[in-house]
């Protein structure tokens, strides 16, 4: 599947999440991030949630929602959002359609074993649901600010 594409409507999607059956319309009039992350409860992940939380009111001053999606399952999802406190929703996307409609599914090496899985990404959309901005390869630190920022922009 193609990637995603700057300035294209994302087609409407939907997944089970925190919040119950969630669906790509239902964010619409304002903007959207949503991040892609490999798994609950790494460190990494951890803490790229942790800085989304923590710049959550500063997201809702620019109108701009935040999901997080992995593979995980929504139970899963629930405890990683109780543990840290996270005030956005989490999505489930164990079967990946979304991973793959975003194209964030890639070979990863661990320990010399190669290995498919979501690499870490984020997208931010408009309130129409246009991609204006994305970050592939993420690195964690700074980088939900410069997501804001972008978000602020738009």
């Amino acid at each position: 599947m193609a990637a995603p594409s700057i300035g294209r409507k994302i087609a409407d999607f939907a997944l089970d999440s925190t919040a119950g059956r969630w669906r790509l319309q239902d964010a619409a009039g304002r903007a959207l991030v949503i991040y892609f992350y490999p798994r609950d409860n790494t460190s990494g992940c951890t803490r790229e949630g942790e800085a989304f939380r923590d710049l959550h009111l500063e997201f809702r001053k620019a109108r701009t929602a935040v999901v997080g999606v992995s593979p995980d399952t929504v139970a899963s999802h629930e405890k990683f959002a109780a543990k840290y406190k996270f005030p956005f929703t989490l999505l489930a996307d164990p079967e990946q359609r979304a991973c793959k409609l975003f194209d964030v599914i890639k070979e990863k090496s661990l320990y010399g074993r190669r290995y498919l899985g979501v690499e870490r990404s984020t997208f931010l959309l408009d309130a129409r649901a246009v991609l204006r901005h994305e970050w592939r390869k993420v690195k964690v630190n700074g980088h939900a600010a410069e997501v804001l920022a972008a978000a602020l922009a738009l």
